[in-house]
Parts: C-alpha cells; structure tokens; sequence
C-alpha cells in the first residue's frame, strides 16, 4: 500500500471515530497505519521468498544438470578404459610375438631365407609387424590419454554436483525460515485488519471501477484484458489464480494469456522489456514500486493501473502515483 493510500486511510479513520476518548482508548493508536506498515512489510517478505523460491528452483535445475553430466562423464570414462585396455592387449600380444621370434631384422631374414622371394616376403612380413606395433603404441598412447581426461571431467561433474547439492540445501534452509517469518507477518496482518473499524474495511474490500474498460490491441491489451477480468478477485499472498492473486502472480498470468513468458516476481518483472519514462506510460505497462521492487501493477492508460494490492483488497483499479513511489515501467511490447 502506498503512503497516500496509508495517509486517506487514517484520515478516514479519524472522521470514522470521532467518539469520546473512552471509546477511542479502546482501539490501538494508528490502527490504519500499522496495517499499511504491516502489509508492506509482508509484502516484501512475499517478494523475498518468491525470489527465493525462483533461486532454489535454479539450483535444483543445475543439479539436475550436473548429475546428467556426470552419468554422462562415467560412461565417457569406462569406455576409455575399455579401450585403453584393448589396446594394451594389442600391444601385449606383440609384444610376445616379438620375443618369441616372430620379429626379425633384415640380415636373419637374409640368412634364413630360401629365395629371393622368401627374402621379400620375410621383410614385408617384418614392415607390417612394425606398422602393427606402431599403429597399436599410439592407439594405446591416445587410449590412456582419453581415460585421463574423462575420469578428469568425471571428477569435475561429481565435484560440481556436490557443490550444486550444498547450495541448494542452503537455500532450501533458507527459503523455509523466509516462509516462517512470511506466515507470521501475514497473522500480524490479518489481526491488524480486526482492528479497523468497519466503514474502512468496506472500503478497503470495494473492487471499485468495475465497468468495461477498452483496451488496445496486440500483446499488451491481451494482457490489460486479462488482468482487468480478475477486478474483485481476492488478493493472496503467493497466489497466481484461479481467483486468488499476489502482484506479480496477477501480471505474471496477464502476459502468459497473451502468449508472453514473464519472471514471476515483481523483481524479476522489473527487468524485462525495456525501460518507458511515466510521461510515456501506455496501457500494458508494467509499473514496478518500491526501492525493493516489491509490488507491481499493469498500467490501464498513462493515469491508472490495476494491480492487486495486498492482504484485505480485491484486485482494483487505481491512480498510478498512488500507489507507491516507482522504481521502474518497463514495456513488454514495442
């Protein structure tokens, strides 16, 4: 919720309660501000552990990836050694042959020899045995280099996964006590609602301009149509439909109606497309707020946007500048 917003409502409020100071003792100071304290706050956890939950999902996609490298790298590396042994084989076998007299130099094969044929044949049967020798020490050579280099690579894949492994623990640790911390923001938040008086709950649950509003055509009013179809639909905190939505949940399935993949977070959201000026705001746009990036809404036309807000709204339409300080509008399309 925006500091405007907080500031209407606490004016409300007061005009809302102006009763005795007995009556007034009775309610907490600032009701209104605490829950729109409360709900930012709750709000950027959600956006934390979206964020968190994307990082894991990462990991565990490079995990995955690594443990297929090194079933891959293994198999890489027993057909090496298989090889390598082969070869070893082949050179053994000659290796033996030689020794048992099978090799011959060219004045036994002159001495032993019946005929000048015999001669001829005995020298070419000594260069193919060379050529065979030859042949089988470099095949071996290349064997036992390729085992190296693959029981390497296989090191490194099962030294990557572990690693992989070890980070996605962690965030895995960590996502869960964001989630924990998130849960007990949104109990703070719901009892902060209890204390408002009921004049302001109906206003805050008033979807307002439910009318049917033209939209553009293209990519972005296929997105606009979508996310203005959702008006009334109650907000909640991770939620990307059917009927239930946090920000970037409502403007994530938006764009994916309009056959557009987008991020999932509003931090995610912020980067995409590219960077429009607030003079330059069409409908479509995505209006990005907060130092933190943590809310975001789908411009309606260059003064209203229609997001969905927080814990205790529908999905609206509202003014632009209203709803929070902007850190970024980036285009989609065009």
């Amino acid at each position: 919720m925006s500091r405007n917003s907080t500031r209407v409502l606490v004016v409300l409020l007061m005009l809302l309660t102006a009763a005795p100071a007995a009556s007034l003792a009775a309610q907490p100071a600032d009701p209104a501000r605490a829950y729109a304290d409360l709900t930012a706050q709750a709000t950027k956890l959600n956006e934390e552990v979206l964020r968190a939950q994307e990082d894991l999902d990462q990991r565990r996609a490079e995990l995955d990836r690594a443990t297929a490298t090194v079933a891959a790298a293994q198999q890489v590396e027993r057909q090496a050694k298989r090889d390598r042994d082969d070869f070893q084989g082949q050179v053994d076998l000659i290796a033996q042959a030689s020794f048992e007299g099978a090799r011959f130099n060219q004045l036994s094969a002159l001495l032993v020899a019946d005929s000048q044929q015999d001669f001829l044949n005995r020298l070419e049967m000594m260069r193919v045995l060379a050529a065979d020798k030859a042949e089988s020490l470099a095949r071996l050579s290349g064997a036992v280099e390729k085992a190296r280099q693959a029981h390497q690579v296989a090191e490194n894949a099962r030294a990557r996964a572990a690693e992989t492994t070890a980070a996605a623990e962690k965030l895995k640790g960590e996502l869960d006590g964001r989630n924990q911390a998130l849960q007990a923001q949104i109990t703070e938040v719901r009892t902060a609602l209890t204390r408002l008086p009921a004049p302001v709950v109906n206003q805050l649950r008033d979807p307002g301009d439910r009318s049917p509003i033209s939209t553009p055509s293209g990519v972005a009013g296929t997105a606009l149509t979508f996310a203005l179809a959702q008006r009334g639909d109650e907000y909640r905190y991770g939620g990307t439909g059917f009927d239930q939505w946090d920000c970037a949940g409502l403007t994530m399935k938006a764009y994916a109606a309009a056959g557009i993949t987008i991020p999932r977070t509003s931090g995610g959201q912020a980067g995409v497309g590219r960077v429009v000026s607030r003079d330059d705001v069409r409908a479509g746009d995505l209006i990005v707020y907060y130092a933190s990036r943590s809310h975001v809404a789908m411009a309606v036309d260059g003064t209203r946007a229609v997001h969905a807000s927080t814990e205790g709204q529908p999905v609206k339409i509202a003014p632009i500048d209203a709803i929070g300080p902007i850190a970024v509008i980036r285009r989609i399309e065009g």
